[in-house]
């Protein structure tokens, strides 16, 4: 042991690019080394598109299962805004269903969904209702839930701008009546008046 009291050390070279955390216990892999960032991101890429394939060739939703569609929109100046549309699945040919379903990340869950159409405005037809959605996203939820939607948007002075729910099934608070004859018109006056109940 006395050997070693005289012996050159050399220290170890600081290889990553940065320094050592000041807190905390420092992680197995250290993602600060040159490279290994990169190859974890790859891995988990990879990852997620074997899951993604695995669910898209795999999962299948029953052909006409009744579904609601929703999405928020934050419009500058205006806050959130919902819409909604209620349908059902429909079931695509696998060919058509890869064409469309590679124009996308092949991450992201498919459900193929139409709209129940009114003959009129955004809901005319399905090129309409696509075109006034605010990005091809948004929540599918089972069941036709719009009506709920619409009340729940209301207590929280959210405004709908677009929805296919018959209007016997819509309940939105009395207040609203004194804002126009226009639902949609009255609702966005209403929830400008009232102010929203949580900020953006």
């Amino acid at each position: 042991m006395s050997n070693l009291k005289g012996m050159k050390r050399n220290r170890p070279q600081n290889r990553l690019c940065g320094d050592l955390p000041k807190i905390g216990i420092r992680p197995t892999i250290d993602g600060r080394r040159k490279g290994v960032r990169e190859f974890l991101e790859k891995q988990t890429m990879n990852m997620a598109k074997s899951a993604a394939k695995f669910l898209t060739e795999n999962l299948k939703y029953a052909n006409g299962m009744p579904v609601t569609m929703s999405r928020i929109n934050i419009i500058k100046g205006l806050g959130p805004v919902l819409q909604i549309a209620e349908g059902e699945t429909v079931d695509l040919p696998k060919g058509v269903h890869r064409i469309l379903n590679e124009r996308t990340d092949p991450t992201w869950p498919t459900t193929w969904f139409v709209p129940r159409l009114t003959g009129k405005g955004p809901f005319k037809d399905v090129y309409s209702v696509m075109n006034n959605w605010g990005a091809n996203h948004g929540a599918v939820s089972y069941g036709h839930i719009g009506a709920d939607l619409i009340t729940l948007a209301s207590i929280l002075r959210i405004p709908v701008c677009m929805h296919n729910v018959p209007e016997e099934r819509i309940f939105r608070p009395s207040a609203w009546n004194g804002f126009g004859m226009d639902p949609e018109g009255a609702d966005f006056r209403a929830c400008s008046n009232f102010g929203p109940l949580y900020g953006v």
